[in-house]
């Protein structure tokens, strides 16, 4: 679909918050993504995490790394975009209590999670240093992590999830961020017998399914992130595939 773009501007070093026009039928849930063409004539579209989505308008917070994404940080409002939308397969939301672990740009994707949660949340987030630290402000109750200690606490995201459920009073975890945190906080979660859903990152080409470029290893099978996924039961993802 050709959308149009109402607001795309920077919110830490080389994060962008993009706000675009999406009417669709049904409307998305946590954990689903869309997949854009940048523009400038590359072939292949990039997959975003959806931040949020309210009265038709989507919300977008990606990082600026590869020449998609930064030809993405320079388009500006009233530019048209062509998005595919919503995609995949999103997070299971109920009224239980969660914890939501997210890692660097895998916070955007929870942002939606703790707007759209029925029950009792806390975020734990996890970044490389203060200058990454981004949406700390979109969770009612959050604690933030950097790997340097330039911002909240100096640790990681599975270090301080383990505090949390040793106290017991936590159902289920909804992560996102990289491969290594997401396999570090599937073991924690294991240890401690509690669910764990995972939305994992992975290449994508055609974002539906067709191409296989997204595939990984679940339940003793391959699935395509794009559709199967991408949030998982973390304990069905072969971690060490």
């Amino acid at each position: 679909m050709l959308t149009a773009i109402l607001q795309n501007k920077a919110i830490a070093k080389d994060i962008y918050d993009l706000r675009a026009a999406m009417e669709t039928a049904p409307e998305p849930v946590p954990g689903q993504f869309v997949h854009i063409d940048c523009g400038g004539g590359l072939l292949l579209r990039r997959p975003l995490s959806l931040c949020g989505y309210d009265n038709g308008i989507a919300r977008l917070v990606y990082a600026a790394r590869g020449e998609g994404t930064r030809r993405l940080s320079r388009r500006r409002p009233g530019e048209r975009l062509d998005m595919l939308g919503p995609l995949g397969r999103g997070f299971v939301m109920d009224s239980r209590p969660a914890l939501l672990v997210g890692g660097g740009i895998g916070v955007p994707p929870l942002v939606f999670c703790a707007d759209r949660a029925e029950g009792r949340v806390h975020a734990v987030l996890g970044f490389r240093n203060a200058d990454a630290v981004c949406l700390t402000e979109a969770f009612a109750s959050a604690e933030v992590l950097t790997d340097d200690g330039s911002a909240g606490a100096k640790g990681y995201p599975h270090e301080a999830l383990r505090a949390h459920l040793q106290t017991g009073d936590w159902a289920r975890v909804l992560a996102c961020g990289p491969v290594p945190m997401l396999r570090a906080v599937a073991k924690v979660c294991a240890e401690h017998g509690v669910e764990c859903q995972v939305s994992l990152e992975e290449r994508m080409a055609c974002g539906v399914g067709a191409c296989l470029v997204c595939a990984c290893g679940v339940n003793g099978d391959y699935k395509r992130v794009c559709a199967d996924g991408p949030v998982f039961d973390a304990r069905e993802v072969e971690w060490d595939a």
